[in-house]
């Protein structure tokens, strides 16, 4: 099974920091239709994040499963499934070293065991080299940066 790894603030929804509203949450142009492409080609769709804002204490893990949960069935509405997510409520400062968060490859490792996934013909998306640098470390096949508006970017690589 091949599979797409996506970072979730600043790749599918704008990061203006630490979100964990949904009224806060606002989805990036063009995910919809890309998460749709990549799951027409036959990608499984994940999510992989970091969220150092519990560990921080700016929001419980409660707090973030519920937003998870109502990112899902938004993406699920447009027709489009999210498999699965992991994350990362760690912060080296707080918490000390993890081996779940980004640029280490944990995230992305478990999932793939879980779920048999080929990670030589899978994509991560993200939007910090951290991200990327993850998507390396697990031996992900491709990693793409999007620093820009995502349906262009996804497009140019010929995804869509």
């Amino acid at each position: 099974m091949k599979a797409v790894f996506l970072d979730r603030d600043g790749v599918i929804n704008e990061d203006y920091g630490y979100v964990y509203k949904k009224e806060d949450f606002k989805f990036r142009e063009g995910i919809f239709e890309v998460l749709k492409s990549f799951q027409d080609k036959g990608y499984k769709l994940f999510i992989v994040t970091n969220q150092s804002g519990i560990a921080r204490k700016f929001y419980s893990e409660d707090d973030f499963h519920k937003l998870m949960e109502w990112v899902k069935k938004e993406f699920a509405k447009k027709g489009i499934k999210i498999t699965d997510y992991r994350f990362c409520p760690n912060h080296p400062d707080i918490t000390g070293e993890c081996e779940c968060r980004k640029p280490k490859a944990g995230m992305i490792l478990d999932l793939a065991k879980k779920y048999n996934i080929d990670l030589t013909n899978s994509i991560m998306i993200g939007d910090k080299e951290s991200d990327i640098k993850a998507g390396k470390n697990a031996g992900v096949g491709e990693s793409i940066l999007v620093n820009g508006n995502i349906f262009d970017i996804i497009k140019q690589k010929g995804y869509i």
